[in-house]
């Protein structure tokens, strides 16, 4: 057996925590022993399906309680998984089931195990000659012991959020599962007797998939997993939860703690006990200081310790975890000189802003690299940098991916020597910690200086009545001498004339403020209409191709 899933049927031996799903209406908590049990029938049901060691196997399924016994049965059979994109109300059918053909053609699929809310997907599937395995039906098979697994089997293969379009999947294997679940239990200090997991995310994204499934499932944590429409319904849930499970360890994007800070703001003095949190992960998409001091605020009168709030960096190719703070050290900015920074691309710390003339940047850092992880930071030719300068950040390690496959068949995603390359711009400080700026592709060029989207974006979002998490700065004219950029938002006033005036006009304010150079347009459009990735993160390059 591979390290992890010998871990994980231990789990199911002796762990007496487990999973709560259900929340707010029908609470029910599985020990980690009872999803085994479930997941040896599942196991059984898949054998009969014809899935065994090697295959691949699309997930259509929304609901934590199916897919945790779900994915565990997968891997008794020796498959790997690969959770499929969910089609929402919105989503035209005709094209999601087009994409999802490509993308089960793409992993060389032998079948989709498809479970609530989705059954209405089955007749499009079985009409494209897929075989689908429905998850109400395998709750009835057979028990079977785990098949023997090794290391370099593919447990996971995670569909990035590549914007071009066209698909890719990150392979992730037992190794690489391993490697990262001890990375991360030993950085953030984890005590299986007292934390407990609260998440939200979705299990189609790897930092609700590895973070908050396979990881608990793995070590066996307690967990409290609701889905994500069940917060965007009411963001304040995800508080309420931390409140009764005595949450310690908690994750999301930048904009859902803009949404919480908002709605703790407006919540009635002691209705919530936040005091139990240790670690609340802002990662996944940029992180911006002033929403995390807002957060601070809002939760001080509900015990939240601030230095609870951490910024983290992750990404599908290192497994997850690429640099986690320690314990209790809150937010870290580094200040730094913004001239600097966008002229000669070096991180020249400023320690006293206000006898400063020039322009300042306060970055958050994101801790440092986890154990078995290397890291450093090179220029356009490769070569490695020295700390405090600009440039591509790489990773190499025993969590690091090999490679992605894609509709042209495997792409390695490491050089001769084993460095990943991210597409990640940023620096390490003396420390050791790590500052990303940006993406490289997203970087806008002016004068010779380079400007970062998401220095834009902050500005933008700081307008009243721009929807939080939903502004995009993209490149216009890019490659030519003259490179400009076009700031596009939502908001729920976008009918509103005089209410799109006003917040044309100061965003241009507080963008120029922000980074010394104006947009050449802005657009204010309505919720929903930002083009973003199954994870939630903003689509550049395709907003860019909805303004021309």
């Amino acid at each position: 057996m591979s390290r992890f899933t010998d871990e994980m049927y231990a789990t199911a031996k002796t762990s007496t925590r487990g999973l709560v799903t259900g929340e707010p209406d029908a609470p029910r908590r599985q020990s980690w022993p009872e999803i085994h049990r479930t997941a040896r029938r599942m196991a059984g049901g898949l054998a009969e399906a014809g899935i065994g060691h090697g295959d691949a196997v699309g997930v259509l399924a929304g609901l934590p309680a199916d897919i945790a016994p779900v994915c565990q049965g997968i891997w008794m059979r020796g498959a790997s998984i690969t959770m499929l994109h969910q089609p929402t109300p919105r989503t035209d059918l005709v094209i999601w089931a087009r994409d999802t053909e490509t993308v089960l053609t793409m992993i060389e699929a032998r079948a989709v195990v498809l479970g609530a809310p989705f059954e209405a997907a089955e007749s499009l599937l079985r009409e494209r000659g897929i075989n689908v395995v429905r998850i109400d039906q395998l709750y009835n098979g057979p028990e079977v012991d785990p098949v023997p697994t090794d290391e370099s089997d593919i447990a996971l293969q995670q569909l990035t959020s590549g914007s071009t379009g066209s698909p890719k999947a990150v392979r992730i294997t037992h190794a690489n599962f391993f490697a990262n679940a001890y990375a991360m239990f030993d950085r953030v200090k984890f005590q299986l007797d007292n934390d407990v997991m609260v998440s939200w995310l979705p299990l189609f994204h790897d930092m609700g998939m590895v973070g908050f499934l396979s990881v608990p499932m793995q070590f066996g944590a307690e967990v409290v997993c609701v889905t994500p429409m069940d917060f965007l319904m009411r963001p304040l849930l995800w508080a309420e939860l931390i409140d009764r499970y005595r949450g310690t360890v908690t994750a999301a994007p930048n904009f859902a703690y803009s949404l919480l800070a908002r709605r703790l703001k407006q919540a009635e003095p002691g209705s919530l006990d936040l005091s139990s949190v240790r670690y609340m992960w802002n990662g996944a998409e940029p992180v911006d200081p002033d929403t995390m001091d807002a957060l601070a605020v809002a939760g001080e009168r509900f015990g939240l310790n601030p230095m609870a709030l951490t910024p983290v960096y992750g990404m599908a190719e290192t497994t997850l975890a690429v640099s986690i703070p320690d314990p209790g050290h809150g937010q870290v900015l580094d200040t730094i000189d913004a001239d600097l920074l966008e002229a000669l691309g070096k991180a020249v710390p400023v320690h006293d802003e206000h006898s400063h003339h020039g322009n300042v940047r306060r970055l958050p850092t994101l801790g440092y690299l986890v154990d078995d992880l290397e890291g450093r930071v090179v220029d356009a030719e490769r070569l490695p940098l020295p700390t405090r300068s600009v440039g591509v950040i790489e990773l190499r390690g025993p969590a690091v991916t090999s490679g992605y496959i894609t509709v042209n068949g495997f792409r390695s995603a490491q050089d001769d020597e084993g460095w990943l390359d991210t597409g990640d711009i940023g620096y390490f400080t003396e420390e050791g910690l790590v500052v990303v700026c940006g993406r490289i592709k997203d970087v806008i060029i002016m004068g010779g200086r380079n400007i970062y989207p998401t220095d834009i974006e902050r500005a933008a979002t700081r307008v009243t009545g721009v929807r939080p998490g939903n502004a995009v700065a993209v490149r216009l004219d890019a490659g030519q001498k003259r490179e400009s950029f076009a700031v596009v938002v939502e908001s729920n006033d976008h009918q509103k004339v005089d209410e799109v005036k006003r917040i044309e006009r100061e965003i241009v304010h507080a963008v120029f403020t922000e980074v010394g150079a104006r947009p050449r347009t802005v657009a204010v459009l309505g919720p929903g209409a930002l083009p973003k990735t199954s994870s939630g993160k903003l689509r550049r390059s395709a907003t860019a191709i909805h303004l021309n």
